[in-house]
């Protein structure tokens, strides 16, 4: 893993996916919740200092539940009572004022939401992408962005899925032809 000498901080935005309570709460790896969360905590901090967007994604239904998914599918998602606090930004992320928070129904951050017209109108060209869980809201976010001639930083250890063979799928065959592999230390370097 290795920053792109074309990074340019002044058109890059930090997007973290669905860092909140409910979905925190879960066994993740190969890197534990904790660990994202203090890496994903460390790169908005950063950000923030930088006066660079962050971008703050949850998921949550509407409050009657009518627009959540729920096509026919041979493992569906398990659907269950959710906690007050499940679509709660985690408080290690100490939500700004200055933060763009997106809400989503569905696994990606594109569909159905303002985050495109976000980040075009604050001339953003490079998406730093971390979160939770790797192959399911970043991977269908990173899929989108793509599409939308982003460029992509996918920070490896600021990320994690519900096993580890899920995380390095996405990491060895997915994000590799999308956009490019980093680690939080260097994008840390390339933003201070």
């Amino acid at each position: 893993m290795a920053m792109p000498q074309k990074f340019d901080t002044s058109t890059s935005a930090l997007v973290l996916i669905d860092l909140q309570t409910g979905i925190t709460s879960f066994d993740v790896a190969p890197h534990t919740s904790a660990d994202v969360i203090a890496r994903a905590a460390q790169l908005a901090d950063a950000f923030r200092q930088a006066d660079r967007p962050v971008v703050l994604v949850h998921v949550t239904p509407s409050a009657d539940g009518r627009d959540g998914l729920a096509p026919d599918a041979d493992a569906p998602m398990i659907s269950r009572d959710r906690p007050a606090d499940w679509a709660d930004f985690v408080p290690e992320l100490k939500v700004a004022d200055s933060d763009i928070v997106i809400t989503k129904r569905q696994w990606g951050a594109f569909y159905g939401t303002e985050l495109d017209l976000q980040l075009r109108r604050r001339g953003i060209k490079t998406i730093v992408l971390g979160g939770i869980a790797t192959n399911i809201g970043c991977e269908s976010t990173a899929r989108d962005a793509y599409e939308r001639g982003y460029n992509q930083l996918f920070v490896e250890d600021a990320m994690a899925s519900f096993s580890a063979a899920d995380h390095q799928f996405a990491f060895r065959q997915i994000f590799p032809r999308i956009g490019r592999v980093v680690a939080a230390q260097d994008v840390l370097a390339a933003v201070a």
